[in-house]
């Protein structure tokens, strides 16, 4: 289970600089595979160690799923591993050993990349994340989003197993070390944050543990409350602070209307509950002005699988007998919204705009992004983890909002029911105090609005599509994929140095003298239709 062993590096134990040595084991491990299908194997176990230490927290919900769909999302690293062997065994030429700087992380990211895909369980544990608290990390998000942070961070573990394991190309790992540096500096120069442009005042209300709705909203009345007189341009609720329907109940929609009043600010509220008008159950954020409930609202438009809803219910439905899965699905919003406030009355600019995420929303760059893009000042979060109180999912939930603030140059505030509650500035680093999971209390953050947007706001995920292009020259060679990877790496072996003697590991055709056309002994030749011995099953 090496997989497993980046999870250390994310909150809570939070070893970030553990990241940077957590793969080295598991690359070692592939790289000593004495064939590709062992390779593919270690890979699967690995990526099921690291989905299960990821999630460990969801067995109280999944229970039976948990490991099923942790050994699921594994297979994703199977053929990840079936190229870092390729790049790795042996003692491969400094070519190779260069190239595989950035085609072990390439794949890498190739896998965040696709089971980032909500259906899939969303993006949720992406290496990059584990470097919420670095200001050099945060800044190279800025430039490339998290996807960045992941290549760097595989790049230094890649270099780390070649210093490790093939003493002659220390130099080529120091070099791709000492160039992994070199773009942590470029990111911090060209992901400086935008220009501070005043300052908007926010406060979160955190009702902590309380058994039923309708005991949540009093604490929240009664926090919020005590605000007044504070010189605030917003007050946030957490996710599922309302479980009525404002419409129908026109006395809570009074009550949070006076509040609005007594602390002289609106209220970003979250209702789950089911529509008066339209079929079903919403998670939604909805505004309340002195005026009462205005007509901006967000639907939550990407669900936790099983916590909200079932995939492919008619079959799995009866996950909700041996489970806490949704005993009914929760209804998508269609489009993300940017919220206009109605005024405001601290320091902050008339007219401010916040764009709303949901809980498992923060997770993806794209719709933070998408939100700034829109022209969002603030990032608001609401979420609620009360479920998963005493792990590692609050400190964890809570360490996005740094990326997310840190890629779109925009705060970002972090409102909770039960804990962590935090805001985080347009650079990324916390603000203010920390509302943990035992706290029942209210706290005001003094944010810095800032001028002008962030690289990666402006260009998007150029780095995944970067880790595309270099996985698919590497495998576009001719088809099944393993053999253009073997033709590929004798390319580059083809630089081999004279007289270089390879680790005992090596497959013939690494062998310096292993070339198209030359006889190797009896069953042991390169020609058409003649096989490679241990790595015949690779074709």
């Amino acid at each position: 289970m090496l997989g497993a062993l980046p999870a250390l590096a994310f909150p809570e134990p939070g070893l970030w600089w553990w990241a940077f040595l957590a793969l080295v084991p598991w690359l070692l491990l592939i790289r000593g595979a004495p064939d590709p299908r062992r390779a593919g194997y270690d890979g699967w176990c690995g990526g099921f160690g690291f989905m299960l230490a990821m999630h460990h927290w969801l067995l109280p919900s999944l229970h039976v799923f948990l490991p099923v769909i942790a050994a699921l999302l594994g297979l994703l690293w199977l053929p990840w591993a079936r190229l870092v062997r390729v790049m790795l065994r042996g003692t491969p030429s400094p070519r190779r050993a260069a190239a595989a700087l950035f085609v072990v992380p390439s794949g890498w990211l190739l896998v965040e990349l696709v089971r980032s895909w909500q259906g899939l369980g969303g993006p949720w544990g992406l290496l990059g994340a584990s470097q919420w608290q670095v200001p050099a990390e945060l800044r190279l998000a800025a430039v490339g989003g998290v996807w960045l942070v992941s290549f760097l961070v595989v790049a230094v573990n890649t270099a780390v197993a070649l210093l490790v394991a093939v003493p002659r190309l220390r130099p080529v790992a120091v070099a791709g070390l000492a160039g992994c540096a070199l773009v942590a500096g470029l990111g911090w120069w060209a992901g400086a944050p935008p220009r501070e442009a005043g300052t908007v005042r926010v406060a979160v209300v955190q009702p902590g543990v309380i058994g039923s709705p309708g005991q949540r909203f009093d604490r929240g009345e009664e926090l919020t409350r005590s605000l007044a007189g504070q010189r605030l341009d917003l007050v946030v609720w957490g996710e599922s602070s309302v479980g009525v329907d404002l419409v129908s109940r026109p006395d809570f929609a009074a009550r949070l209307t006076a509040l609005s009043r007594a602390v002289d600010a609106p209220l970003l509220v979250n209702v789950d509950a089911r529509r008066s008008d339209r079929q079903g159950i919403f998670k939604s954020a909805i505004l309340v002005s002195e005026d009462g409930p205005t007509r901006e609202r967000y639907d939550k438009m990407r669900l936790v699988p099983f916590g909200e809803y079932v995939p492919a219910r008619a079959v799995l439905g009866w996950a909700t007998s041996v489970g806490k899965a949704a005993g009914e699905d929760r209804r998508r919003g269609t489009a993300p919204v940017v919220m206009t406030l109605p005024g405001t009355a601290g320091p902050g600019p008339a007219g401010l705009r916040i764009g709303p995420l949901i809980c498992f929303e923060t997770a993806f760059p794209d719709m933070s992004r998408r939100l700034a893009r829109d022209g969002a000042d603030v990032v608001v979060a609401q979420s609620s983890t009360s479920t998963f109180q005493d792990s590692w999912a609050p400190a964890q939930h809570a360490s996005l909002g740094a990326l997310r603030a840190a890629e779109t140059g925009r705060p970002v505030v972090h409102a909770t029911l039960s804990g962590v509650s935090a805001a985080y500035g347009p650079d990324g680093r916390r603000i203010g105090p920390v509302l943990g999971t035992g706290s029942s209390a209210a706290a005001v953050y003094e944010l810095p609005l800032a001028r002008g947007g962030t690289p990666y706001e402006r260009l998007g995920d150029w780095a995944v599509y970067g880790a595309v292009a270099v996985t698919v020259l590497v495998v576009a060679a001719g088809l099944p994929w393993g053999g253009a990877l073997r033709r590929f790496r004798r390319d580059l072996d083809a630089h081999e140095p004279p007289g270089t003697a390879p680790d005992a590991g090596t497959a013939p055709d690494a062998r310096p003298d292993a070339r198209p056309g030359r006889g190797q002994g009896p069953g042991r030749g390169e020609g058409p239709g003649r096989g490679e011995g241990p790595d015949s099953s690779e074709r």
